[in-house]
């Protein structure tokens, strides 16, 4: 499945009475309270003897890309451009791959 494509049928779950404005605030909201509860997970390994439930992380982190789909969709963007524009910044700061020297002395 391409990004585009989960965009798609992921908002047909959107609220439709909610205005653009209120979309793209319930999408970053959204974003946060979905992070932190990956981010709890993660906690609860490192500190609290927990094993990884790797089951919950996933149903995490789709929760995260429902709502980067809605932020997209309520700034008129597709994911698949989103994705792109991304690993090509990412090649840029670090043609090579990752190294330590050029993330310290990173370009924007």
């Amino acid at each position: 499945m391409h990004a585009s494509e989960y965009q798609r049928l992921a908002m047909r779950t959107l609220n439709p009475s909610l205005s653009t404005t209120e979309v793209l605030s319930n999408a970053v909201m959204g974003l946060c309270g979905e992070s932190g509860e990956a981010i709890d997970l993660v906690k609860k390994h490192l500190f609290q003897g927990h094993e990884l439930d790797r089951e919950a992380m996933a149903t995490e982190l789709g929760d995260i890309a429902w709502y980067l789909a809605e932020a997209a969709t309520a700034l008129e963007l597709d994911l698949d451009d989103i994705l792109e524009t991304n690993i090509a910044k990412l090649r840029r700061r670090y043609p090579e791959g990752f190294s330590a020297e050029r993330s310290i002395n990173r370009e924007a």
